[in-house]
């Protein structure tokens, strides 16, 4: 079926409604034309350091040969402070260079033009040891080694930290999943974070509040002491990893910003207090041939390419674990009997496995006629949307090399048939425990950071093969071992109750604005 031609009318984008044409067809002149006209005063380029967080550089614009050699060939940036560790201080300048189709109006300064930038060495050409150009790299090689294209979209969970005063509809501890007002304090933050978000990306599928909810929260953190809690989702659309590695930056800078202006907070934490709901950022992963779905056999069954995705993520994701769960806080989320994965297996519509197969609107009757009998409409066509989905990561994770990480995972697997019966050996029916009768025990996720960085380094010759820096694998590995949590669960164990209790929310909150 052919696509619709492209129709700005109702793009939640205001700018691709005032330029009418798709971001990808954007070019330098549109957006030359449309600041001059429309007296933009800022351009404000956006790139993400190695923690994930959106990093700025703001530069007023002073007339049309200005702003065409600024779009043209962007700044000078210190790669060296960027990306501690990675480049050494004689030969760390980078360009940011300013990617058109990821540009977008600020959502509260109506003449500043905010641009998503990626990173280019001395010769103008990407610069290889940048999270940005990993991701863009593994992409490029998955395609090319397979023919197929990597589709992803997250589930960016968030905790809204809000100030008492109204202690009307208090909320229910555990109980808040869909929540709505008036029983949902952070209703106003939530709105205006969903609609920022799709009119910066769209690309935003909905957001809802999730299950947490602490009513006072106890922490050594002032920020944190006395504060209601509630925790939120915001879930992008699939799009292509390089889009998502470029949006997950700056939903978590607009969701801290949006915050702000409420007088809260915002905090991707994997954890907030004992017996709570963590924070993941789950991926759902979808492949792609030439615009088609391929991730079901003509049964409804997983393909042989879905198989072998689900496979070259089970085989690595020891490693990607030091990429995803990155603080101590990340393995106090991570324990059983919390919907957060711990063995390495996959299941369908399984929320305690690793990877698993949700819902995927092929259903054998029209879903409409069963509510709406009377309807007479055709059935919209391509509703099915198979994705798998992986659980392990959480808000901690280092966005663009955790994709990158996928990307590589899941090219390893779609090459190498072994991955395919990999897959089938770690399915699992019911509860992720030790599994069926007569199958071997299921591997288990590392149990600490300082574990999960021994693992990145024993993997590393995997990585670095496909294109990370030895320099990066070394330093996330130190930043885990950093975290010296080995042995976490047996030292917290053997304080007394109130002594332990104060030191897991010292560790889980001691990450309130890392990454």
């Amino acid at each position: 079926m052919a696509e619709p031609p492209f129709d700005p009318t109702h793009d939640p984008r205001p700018l691709v409604r005032r330029l009418k044409k798709p971001p990808e067809a954007w070019r330098r002149r549109d957006l030359v034309d449309f600041c001059l006209a429309e007296g933009i005063r800022v351009i404000d380029l956006r790139y993400a350091s190695l923690d994930g967080k959106l990093r700025e550089l703001r530069v007023p614009v002073t007339g049309a040969a200005g702003l065409d050699r600024l779009l043209a060939a962007g700044e000078r940036v210190d790669g060296s402070s960027l990306f501690p560790g990675l480049f050494p201080t004689g030969r760390s300048d980078l360009y940011v260079v300013p990617v058109y189709r990821w540009a977008f109006l600020d959502p509260w300064t109506p003449d500043e033009l905010q641009i998503v930038c990626r990173f280019a060495d001395a010769s103008g050409a990407p610069a290889p040891e940048t999270p940005d150009n990993l991701l863009a790299r593994a992409a490029a090689d998955l395609a090319q080694a397979t023919g197929l294209e990597l589709v992803a979209l997250a589930e960016l969970e968030l905790y809204l930290v809000l100030e008492r005063g109204d202690e009307r509809f208090t909320g229910r501890s555990q109980r808040n999943y869909h929540q709505s007002a008036p029983y949902l304090h952070g209703r106003a933050v939530a709105d205006e974070l969903l609609r920022a978000a799709a009119s910066i990306t769209g690309a935003i599928k909905y957001a809802h509040a999730e299950v947490g909810y602490i009513d006072r929260l106890e922490s050594a953190d002032p920020e944190l002491d006395g504060k209601r809690v509630e925790q939120h989702e915001l879930e992008l659309d699939l799009a292509p990893i390089e889009e998502l590695g470029c949006w997950l930056p700056v939903l978590r800078w607009l969701a801290r910003a949006v915050a702000h202006r409420h007088g809260a907070s915002a905090t991707f934490v994997p954890k907030l207090d004992e017996g709570m709901a963590g924070s993941g950022m789950h991926l759902h992963l979808a492949l792609a041939r030439d615009g088609r779905d391929v991730m079901r056999a003509g049964d409804g069954a997983l393909s042989r390419e879905a198989l072998g995705l689900v496979g070259g993520i089970l085989r690595h994701v020891p490693a990607l674990t030091a990429l995803g769960n990155t603080v101590a806080g990340s393995y106090l989320r991570l324990v059983p009997n919390q919907e957060a994965p711990t063995r390495v297996c996959w299941g369908r519509s399984n929320r305690t496995a690793l990877v698993r197969v949700p819902l995927d609107f092929a259903t054998r009757e029209r879903l409409d006629l069963a509510m709406n009998p009377g309807e007479d409409a055709p059935y919209p066509a391509a509703l099915a949307r198979p994705t798998v989905e992986y659980r392990g990561p959480d808000g901690s994770a280092y966005p663009q090399l955790l994709l990158a990480g996928v990307a590589f995972a899941a090219a390893d697997g779609l090459t190498d048939p072994a991955a395919v019966e990999l897959a089938r050996a770690a399915e699992i029916d019911g509860e992720a425990a030790e599994g069926a009768a007569g199958r071997p025990p299921l591997g288990r996720l590392p149990g600490s950071a300082v574990e999960a960085g021994r693992t990145l380094l024993a993997a590393r010759a995997f990585f670095e093969r496909r294109g990370f820096p030895p320099r990066l694998i070394e330093r996330v590995a130190a930043q885990l071992a950093a975290e010296a949590d080995e042995d976490l669960g047996e030292r917290l164990r053997r304080l007394p109750a109130a002594e332990r209790l104060a030191e897991s929310r010292r560790l889980m909150h001691k990450d309130l604005h890392k990454h």
